[in-house]
């Protein structure tokens, strides 16, 4: 496995990382991706070595130096997953260049936002990407070097296979610095606006290092991450990253048989899947008997993964595999890691008694420590600020792959950077918690979502682990209705589907019996039921519980008016 330069080391360019994979295994894939279907049906591959992607993006990168795209320009890179992909970042990152990366599937108006925030001075994308831009030009005004990749039509501009240079030899990484920016890679803002975390040469270094450790990868592993993001980091750690055939603005909604087949064919060792995906997974694969014999690992992140989710993959593994669920964000990741032997033998019980969900004990380099809950922001580091071990707090994070700020937004590195005093800083992740006295973190909802009653304060993991026991039950959610300090608790829940008939008041009597037995849970009296929840838009996980409670609260308005007009037409 490819050791990543240290994070501190002068020059310490990323793209170093490609190299020293090429060198040591020079004919290992690097990077696998479908290229349709045989005659007979059966799917085909394209893949390109270590050597091979190596050598291609050297001879991408002579080509856009030669254009003008150098240290520190900011480029759009809106492509797909694909062997180009992976060519063109690395050709990036050679130059010095800085990639700045938005999920497709965050909408027309966030990504706009997004490009108008960084002002990018270069664009490299697909057709429909130029066609975008010349649309909508303003947020793009700045743009000066375009390369189409595919056909270029009537914005100007280079086609990425003009640009690819032989005869030069090696490409010389530019020296960047360890504190240089390397990529700028946009929040979803699923819970607030979006946020352009910079992520430094030296931190991806660190980044690489932390997921090196916890996933000690063989000689011949292959990763398929079903989240594109996430396959940035296989070649630069020296394992094959296998690319499914899906919509990447649509991730969670990939075929599970088709996911199924590429890793069948491929010999798919490791697995990143968003919770709501391996539950669908889980569920077609039990429903046909099928195993995953192959993987060695599944990773499950970008929301919190439920237990029972745990539990219906674990049959489908061989005995050896193991099941890790990373906690962290954008702007850390990872921060802790949990396994499912952990997660089924100690921890489930735990969480479907109101504990919340434990992410785990923090990686080696990352500092974790619970605050006090402030909704304003922390100037200076102040120990008075912490709570002791076993209290629900924030979660504030410090290490070297911590993202040190957002792209020239003062307004979120004040809510979310604390200065500790030494030279460095704190991440506020925005999420809640505790640590137990084993050192694990617990996670216990976002800041933003706890419900603040006018007797106190609920926090919204550790009631629904309470709820989400209930058989019927697929998950719930809790919101508040009213202003902060007077909301009223109301539980939504989305059943399971099932062929029997769902009487909703038993269930809905169910649930409030269950609140009552529990202290945290005997405020909340309204249980409401909902067809689908809303969910992000990158792992279709995360409930968008902003738009539940207003949901919610059109709901009890309409019934306290039913409620009101029966007592008026009452004798």
């Amino acid at each position: 496995m490819t050791d990543p330069p240290a994070a501190d080391a002068p020059g310490a360019n990323i793209a170093s990382t490609l190299g020293e994979a090429a060198r040591s295994s020079p004919y290992k894939p690097a990077v696998v991706a479908t290229a349709g279907r045989s005659p007979d049906g059966r799917l085909r591959y394209a893949h390109l070595t270590f050597a091979a992607l190596e050598e291609s993006s050297d001879r991408l990168a002579w080509g856009l130096k030669e254009i003008g795209l150098d240290r520190g320009i900011r480029t759009i890179l809106l492509v797909g997953p694909s062997l180009e992909f992976f060519e063109i970042l690395f050709a990036l990152f050679k130059v010095g260049a800085v990639p700045v990366i938005v999920d497709p599937g965050m909408g027309l108006r966030r990504m706009l936002a997004c490009y108008r925030s960084t002002r990018p001075q270069a664009m490299i994308g697909i057709p429909r990407a130029h066609a975008f831009r010349s649309l909508f030009r303003k947020p793009f005004r700045d743009v000066r070097i375009r390369v189409t990749v595919g056909r270029r039509w009537f914005w100007g501009g280079r086609t990425l296979r003009s640009l690819y240079r032989t005869g030069r030899g090696p490409f010389p990484p530019a020296p960047t610095a360890p504190d240089e920016p390397a990529a700028i890679l946009f929040t979803t803002g699923s819970t607030g606006p979006v946020k352009g975390a910079v992520y430094t040469h030296g931190g991806f270094a660190a980044q690489l290092r932390a997921v090196g450790r916890e996933l000690p990868f063989g000689p011949e592993e292959k990763d398929l991450s079903t989240f594109p993001l996430f396959a940035l980091f296989y070649p630069a750690l020296g394992v094959t990253a296998v690319l499914p055939p899906l919509d990447p603005r649509r991730p969670a909604k990939a075929d599970p048989a088709l996911l199924v087949e590429v890793m069948a064919n491929q010999g798919v060792t490791n697995l990143f899947a968003s919770p709501a995906l391996l539950e669908r997974l889980a569920e077609f694969c039990a429903d046909r008997g099928l195993r995953l014999p192959f993987l060695r690992r599944v990773i499950s992140a970008g929301a919190p993964v439920p237990p029972a989710v745990v539990a219906g993959v674990r049959p489908l593994l061989a005995s050896s595999a193991e099941i890790l669920t990373p906690y962290g964000a954008t702007e850390a990741v990872p921060v802790a890691v949990i396994r499912d032997a952990e997660i089924l033998t100690e921890t489930r019980p735990l969480t479907e008694r109101g504990y919340g969900i434990c992410v785990g004990t923090p990686v080696p380099g990352i500092e974790v420590r619970i605050l006090r809950i402030r909704d304003e922001p922390i100037p200076y580091w102040d120990d008075a600020l912490e709570l002791p071990a076993g209290e629900i707090g924030e979660i504030v994070v410090r290490g070297a792959h911590v993202s040190p700020c957002y792209f020239e937004n003062p307004q979120a590195d004040a809510l979310h950077k604390v200065a500790d005093g030494e030279g460095g800083f704190w991440h506020r992740m925005g999420d809640l918690g505790w640590i137990d006295r084993k050192g694990r973190l617990w996670f216990c909802g976002r800041k933003s979502h706890r419900v603040i009653t006018s007797s106190g304060t609920l926090f919204t993991v550790p009631c629904e682990g309470i709820f989400n026991t209930h058989p019927l039950v697929r998950r719930s959610a809790l919101v508040g209705v009213g202003p902060s300090g007077h909301q009223v608790p109301v539980l939504c829940v989305e059943l399971r589907k099932t062929r029997r008939r769902v009487r909703r008041e038993v269930v809905r009597e169910d649930l409030l019996d269950l609140a009552r037995r529990h202290e945290m849970t005997r405020s909340i009296r309204t249980v409401l039921f909902h067809r689908s929840f809303p969910v992000d838009i990158r792992h279709n996980a995360k409930i968008r519980r902003e738009d539940l409670a207003s949901w919610a609260a059109g709901r009890m308005k309409m019934k306290s008016a039913r409620g009101r007009g029966r007592k008026a037409m009452s004798p």
